[in-house]
């Protein structure tokens, strides 16, 4: 059985948010269905997008658990972002936190160092 993830972040503006989770991901979103969503596809069948709700804006909080933590920091700071807070759990696992224009948090997470 497939299973299909779609992520959803209410956001106020399209250009500006695109633009930034651009900047975040590395790459231009994979498609628009329309003109008020945006969509990367992180993994396969596992979707990231931004929607415009204005009156939802910046409330999301999303967490990507990878493999390559510490190059997916070091390639989003080239990219000119740094994140707002990270953390370490007792047992090892490390998560750094973003946010977006709007608030919305986006986290990346990784194993023990």
């Amino acid at each position: 059985m497939t299973v299909d993830l779609f992520a959803g972040v209410p956001i106020h503006d399209i250009a500006v948010s695109t633009a930034w989770y651009e900047r975040l991901l590395g790459a231009p979103p994979q498609f628009l269905p329309n003109d008020h969503e945006a969509v990367w596809e992180l993994a396969e069948h596992r979707y990231l997008y931004i929607e415009v709700r204005p009156d939802h804006a910046g409330h999301a909080m999303q967490t990507v658990f990878v493999e390559d933590f510490d190059s997916r920091l070091a390639a989003i700071a080239a990219r000119g972002l740094e994140p707002a807070a990270q953390e370490t759990y007792d047992n090892g696992v490390r998560k750094a936190i973003f946010h977006d224009p709007d608030g919305n948090e986006i986290g990346f997470g990784g194993g023990p160092a």
